[in-house]
C-alpha cells in the first residue's frame, strides 16, 4: 500500500471499478467549454472527451474517521484535459455522483460541478455494470448505461503515450458549481492528487448507452471509444487552493 504523500493532505479515498472511455474531438469544440486562463491540453493536435464511471469509497478527512453517510458513492464524469503555466491536468464538465451530501460538499468545498443522480456499480466476477439517471434540478437530464468485461493486464504507462496522457493526471483545476458561470467566471482552483501510477486492464463493452455527452450541448461522440479499466487504488487529496 502507498504511503500517505507528505505534508498533511486534505483527503483519503479508495478509486475502484473504473472505467476510462475517451474518443477523440476537435479541439475547436471543447475549448467554449473552458475558462480563458485554461489551456486545453492536447495529444498530438487532437483534444479528447471522457466518460468516467467508478466507485469512490473509503472517503475521510486526514485524521478525523469517516463520516456517516459520506464513505461510499458512486460516480460518472465528463471530462477533457487543460493546462496552466505547463501544468496538466483534468477539467470537469460534471460529476455525477449517487450521494447527496457527497455532491453538496463538492460543490461547497471543493467548487466542482457535482450533480445528484441515481446510480448503480455491480461487479460479477470480470463484468461489471454501471447505470446513472440525472436527478439534478434545474440541469440538462441525462442517463446512462454500461457493461464492460474485464480484459488482460496492460504495461506500465509510459510518458509520451496516448495511454499516459489520459490517464495519468494529478491535479484538477476547477472555477465552480456551475459549468456556465465557470467558464465566464474569473475564479479558478487547482487540486492536487497523490496516488500510484494506473494498474491499466484491457476493456471490451457489450453495453453502451448514454447521453451524458449530450446533455452539455455537445453532438454524439464518433465511433467505438478507446478504453482502459483500472485496478482499485488509494488517493490522497494533497492540496487544493485558489489560483
Amino acid at each position: 500500500m502507498l504511503k500517505s504523500p507528505p505534508g498533511l493532505p486534505l483527503m483519503r479515498q479508495r478509486w475502484s471499478q473504473l472505467l476510462f472511455a475517451h474518443w477523440p474531438v476537435a479541439p475547436e469544440l471543447l475549448r467554449p467549454y473552458l475558462p480563458e486562463r485554461l489551456e486545453l491540453d492536447l495529444f498530438d493536435g487532437q483534444a479528447w472527451l471522457g466518460v468516467v464511471p467508478f466507485t469512490m469509497s473509503h472517503i475521510r478527512p486526514l485524521g478525523l474517521p469517516a463520516v456517516p453517510g459520506l464513505h461510499h458513492l458512486h460516480e460518472l464524469n465528463v471530462r477533457t484535459y487543460a493546462r496552466l503555466n505547463g501544468v496538466p491536468g483534468v477539467w470537469f464538465l460534471s460529476l455525477d455522483a449517487s450521494l447527496a451530501l457527497g455532491v453538496w460538499a463538492a460543490r461547497t468545498f471543493f467548487h466542482l460541478p457535482y450533480l445528484h443522480a441515481r446510480m448503480s456499480l455491480t461487479q460479477t466476477g470480470d463484468t461489471l455494470s454501471a447505470t446513472a439517471t440525472r436527478t439534478h434540478r434545474g440541469i440538462a437530464h441525462a442517463e446512462f448505461a454500461a457493461t464492460w468485461t474485464l480484459g488482460e493486464a496492460l504495461p506500465a504507462s509510459r510518458p509520451g503515450t496516448l495511454q499516459h496522457f489520459l490517464t495519468e493526471r494529478y491535479y484538477l483545476y476547477t472555477a465552480g458549481p456551475d459549468l456556465q458561470r465557470a467558464v465566464r467566471g474569473n475564479g479558478l482552483w487547482r487540486g492536487k492528487l497523490y496516488h500510484e501510477p494506473w494498474a491499466l486492464r484491457e476493456a471490451s463493452l457489450s453495453e453502451w448507452e448514454s447521453t451524458l455527452v449530450e446533455s452539455h450541448g455537445l453532438p454524439t461522440p464518433l465511433g467505438k471509444p478507446l478504453l482502459y479499466a483500472a485496478d482499485a487504488l488509494d488517493v490522497w487529496v494533497q492540496e487544493f487552493r485558489r489560483l
